[in-house]
């Protein structure tokens, strides 16, 4: 916690002297000062390898969020400086979004990895800061040490084992706020206008539009519709409006999609896919999740979209990874795409994915993401001999090492 400092209002010089019955009003407030505090630990693997990347390139944890601002940690194999020679490693963590004069306190921990807790530690935490916390300037500012360890002690130290070194990187973003007193509080509940929206559509009471869906019937509201969905807006109240609203056939989408679609819209959640699908299966909820992701696009519901886009990042699979990828790049859902190349490019999938009819249909429905994987792939496997010619046809005709054709199979 910082330092907290107490205001007391005085009365005006030229206010009129307060009778002996009403003594002079008196209020406070508080100036409250804190940290808000996140870490992140960061894996290297591979150190050796990254050798030789050159003075002053880094490699990069994923961002990070603490105190309402990204982060990122760099790690420079080879220094960070030409004037260091490669002898040192330099490890610094950076402001990875947009701030001005962002305060902050930092550690840094290279994690000791025998056993044994000794950790190299770098922190402005728990100590007597004489100049306060490091501030910094703008997006990029860094924080951090370019001699933070000599290459051959840290080689030869318990900080390296199975060629794999652990970063623990803890931020606490410095924050001040004022309060006053409280007079009163009052509780709101919580809103349940979903709720009440939701039980609309299910009644169907002064539905005025309906639409059949492979043979099912589904009734709603227009005014709903349109405030929701542009293409529903367009659809129903614009200059190409459809004519007959009795009954609206829908193609190209499921029934159990087009529902779930639907209480989206009025519910404005996801609704239980596994209960949809009637499976308890993740084969069926990621099926479900992409065909609704397709349905939210094409109705322009960016929310529903990014919903599905969320939920099929956490269950990417080896057998569904290559459609989802193929997905992604349709409907341009480009955190999706790129936790799907990073998935398929790992060593330990790649061949596996590449058996999947999943793939075969990636390289027929999208074969410009092929240059984008091998791209991928060239991270994972540099400075190994994975990236041979014989490799990179395999993936690009689903042949094996030996040139011999791969069963595709689920």
């Amino acid at each position: 916690m910082g330092k907290v400092l107490r205001e007391t209002s005085k009365p005006s010089s030229n206010s009129s002297s307060p009778s002996p019955s009403s003594p002079p009003a008196t209020t406070s407030s508080t100036s409250i000062t804190d940290t808000v505090r996140g870490s992140h630990q960061f894996k290297i693997t591979g150190y050796s390898l990254s050798k030789g990347i050159g003075i002053g390139k880094y490699i990069a944890s994923d961002t990070f969020s603490v105190g309402g601002y990204e982060w990122a940690i760099y790690f420079y194999p080879d220094g960070k400086s030409v004037e260091d020679n490669a002898t040192y490693v330099s490890l610094f963590i950076a402001l990875a979004s947009e701030g001005t004069d962002v305060r902050a306190l930092f550690e840094l921990t290279l994690l000791d990895q025998s056993g044994k807790e000794r950790h190299k530690v770098h922190s402005h935490f728990e100590r007597t800061l004489e100049s306060g916390p490091y501030t910094l300037k703008y997006r990029g500012s860094m924080w951090g040490y370019k001699r933070f360890f000599k290459r051959t002690a840290l080689e030869t130290s318990d900080y390296l084992k199975d060629d794999c070194l652990c970063v623990n990187c803890s931020v606490g973003v410095v924050r001040s706020h004022t309060e006053g007193p409280k007079i009163y509080s009052i509780a709101i509940s919580p809103s349940n206008i979903g709720q009440q929206f939701g039980q609309l559509l299910e009644s169907g009471k002064g539905s005025d539009v309906s639409f059949e869906v492979n043979g099912e019937a589904f009734v709603a509201h227009k005014l709903i519709l349109a405030a929701r969905s542009p293409v529903f807006r367009a659809q129903l109240f614009g200059p190409m409006r459809d004519q007959n609203t009795q009954c609206i056939k829908v193609e190209d989408i499921e029934a159990p999609v087009f529902k779930a679609l639907l209480h989206f819209i009025y519910w404005d959640s996801l609704p239980d896919l596994q209960e949809l699908t009637g499976l308890n299966s993740k084969w069926a909820t990621t099926l479900m999740a992409q065909h609704l992701l397709a349905a939210a696009d094409r109705y322009g519901l960016e929310r529903l979209r990014l919903m599905c886009e969320a939920s099929l990042c956490e269950d990417v699979a080896i057998n569904t990874v290559a459609t989802t990828l193929a997905l992604a790049e349709q409907h341009h859902c480009f955190q999706l795409k790129a936790v799907c190349l990073k998935f398929i490019a790992m060593p330990e999938n790649l061949r596996a994915v590449m058996q999947t009819d999943g793939f075969e249909y990636l390289k027929e429905s999208c074969p410009s993401v092929l240059t984008e994987l091998l791209e991928y792939v060239a991270r994972f496997t540099e400075h190994s001999d994975f990236m041979s010619k014989h490799r990179v046809e395999a993936i690009l005709d689903g042949s094996d090492i030996n040139g011999r054709r791969v069963k595709q199979r689920l």
